[in-house]
C-alpha cells in the first residue's frame, strides 16, 4: 500500500566479460572472507527493536510477519518488537521505550515519516542506528539507512505490461482505466506518473482514473462505477491487490471479461489467480513487504559493523530501492512464497 521514492542504492554485481573467470588468488579469497562473505554465520549478539503500524490490511500484516521470520533465522539476534499501532503518539512512545532499552538497532516503518522524524533522530543521536522502512523520514540525520519499494517503478512496470500487451494485440485508441489507492498521497501520485510515462512510450494514455482508498469496499464501489461508465474497456490497472479483491468482485458481478487487469503490490491471492489464468487478472507488479525481512538482515549487519559481501565497500549502503517486478502466469509460482495474504 505505502511507499516513498528515494535515490536507489544498487545491490548488483555483474560480469561483463565473455572471458572465463580466473580462479581467485589466496589473497583475494582471504579479502573476500574479511569483507563478510560469511555474514550469515553467528556474530556479535544484537538486539533489534521493531515498530510498525497495526495490521489494518494484508500488506502491513505481512511487514510484521516478514520481520519476525527474518529475525528467527539468526541465533545472534534478539527481536524486540513493540505493540503495533496506528496512533502517532503511541508509536512515538513505543519507539522511546526502545531507545530507553538501548537496543543495538531500530527498524521502523512509521505511520507518518514526518511526524516520527524527531523520535527517530533521538534514536540516532543516542547512537542507535535507525533502519527506515518504506515511509521515509524527511531528515537524513534521522536514519542510518532507508529501504523501500519504487512507487514510480510500479507504475512503469504496470504501464509497460499493459502498453506492450495492447500493442501486440494491435489495439489502437484503447480504453485504459486506472484505479488508484489514495489519490492525495505522494506514493499514489508517483505510481500514476510512472504509469502515464510508460503508456506514453506506446502512444497510449489513461482514459479514466479514480481512487479506491486501499479498501475492499471502495474497490468494489469504484470498479462498479467505472464498469457502468465504460461499456467497452481494454485494460485496467488497480494499484493495490488488497483493494483488488473488491475490484474483482465488481467485475464478476458485472459479468465483464472483455479486458485484462494488472494488480499492484503482489499478494498471494493475486498470484494464485494469475497462475490459474481463469479470470481478467493477468499480472501484478510488486511492492513487496519482504522489505521488512531485508531491513532486519541489514539492521543486523549494521549493528555488527559488517558490510554486504557482494559490495566492495565496508558498510551497508545508505539507501536501497527495491525493483518492482512483473508477475505473470509464467513466473507466479516462483514468486508465490513472497506473496502476502490479503
Amino acid at each position: 500500500m505505502s511507499g516513498a521514492v528515494v535515490g536507489a542504492g544498487a545491490l548488483v554485481s555483474a560480469c561483463t566479460s565473455n572471458e572465463p573467470a580466473a580462479a581467485p588468488s589466496a589473497a583475494a579469497t582471504q579479502a573476500a572472507a574479511a569483507a563478510g562473505t560469511d555474514n550469515d554465520k553467528p556474530g556479535t549478539k544484537v538486539v533489534i527493536g521493531f515498530s510498525a503500524p497495526a495490521a489494518d490490511h494484508g500488506w502491513i500484516a505481512a511487514i510484521t510477519k516478514n520481520a519476525q521470520d527474518a529475525a528467527k533465522k539468526y541465533s545472534d539476534v534478539e527481536f524486540k518488537p513493540v505493540e503495533p499501532t496506528n496512533d502517532i503518539n503511541q508509536q512515538i512512545s513505543a519507539v522511546e521505550s526502545l531507545i530507553a532499552a538501548k537496543v543495538s538497532a531500530l527498524v521502523i516503518l512509521p505511520n507518518d515519516g514526518e511526524q516520527l522524524n524527531q523520535v527517530a533522530r533521538k534514536a540516532m543521536d543516542a547512537g542507535i542506528p535507525v533502519i527506515n522502512v518504506d515511509r521515509i523520514f524527511p531528515d537524513k540525520l534521522s536514519y542510518r539507512m532507508w529501504i523501500g519499494g519504487d512507487n514510480y517503478g510500479m507504475g512503469v512496470a504496470a504501464g509497460t505490461y499493459i502498453g506492450k500487451t495492447l500493442k501486440d494485440k494491435g489495439v489502437s485508441n484503447p480504453v485504459i482505466l486506472e484505479i488508484q489507492g489514495i489519490a492525495t498521497l505522494p506514493l499514489t501520485q508517483d505510481r500514476s506518473k510512472g504509469f502515464a510515462d510508460a503508456l506514453k512510450t506506446f502512444g497510449f494514455s489513461v482514459t479514466a482514473q479514480q481512487d479506491a482508498k486501499f479498501t475492499v469496499e471502495s474497490g468494489t464501489q469504484v470498479a462498479s462505477n467505472l464498469l457502468q461508465a465504460h461499456k467497452k474497456i481494454d485494460a485496467i490497472w488497480n494499484h493495490d491487490d488488497d483493494q483488488g479483491i473488491g475490484v474483482l468482485a465488481a467485475v464478476k458481478e458485472a459479468g465483464r471479461n472483455e479486458f485484462f487487469m494488472v494488480g499492484g503490490a503482489g499478494s498471494a491471492n493475486a498470484m494464485r489467480d494469475i497462475a490459474a489464468d481463469s479470470g481478467v487478472l493477468k499480472a501484478t507488479v510488486t511492492y513487496s513487504p519482504t522489505m521488512a525481512a531485508s531491513a532486519i538482515k541489514l539492521a543486523r549487519l549494521i549493528a555488527q559493523g559488517k558490510g554486504l559481501s557482494d559490495l566492495v565497500e565496508q558498510q551497508v549502503p545508505q539507501s536501497v530501492t527495491l525493483t518492482s517486478e512483473t508477475i505473470t502466469k509464467d513466473n507466479a509460482q516462483k514468486y508465490l512464497p513472497l506473496g502476502f495474504e490479503s
